[in-house]
């Protein structure tokens, strides 16, 4: 089975090499109780694993102050005199 996408030839390449270099991957090593535990709970929120991990750790980086991503602020009102 080939998957087809309905983007242009070149939209989908700027599009997978955009979204390749954007995220880093590395390796994970958990124990298999703690693995399950975290496959149920993504289950539960229609995520994947990977899905799940990375919301974890960005509300964990943004509880404590340390995320590098700007934060949704509603723009400032301006008095007018």
């Amino acid at each position: 089975m080939t998957f087809r996408s309905s983007l242009a030839p070149a939209a989908e390449t700027h599009f997978n090499r955009t979204a390749m270099a954007a995220k880093k991957s590395f390796v994970l090593r958990m124990d298999e109780a703690t693995y399950a535990a975290l496959e149920k709970w993504a289950a539960d929120e229609f995520r994947s694993v990977n899905g799940q991990l990375e919301w974890l750790i960005d509300k964990m980086l943004r509880e404590a102050g340390r995320s590098p991503k700007p934060k949704n602020k509603p723009p400032e009102k301006k008095e007018t005199a």
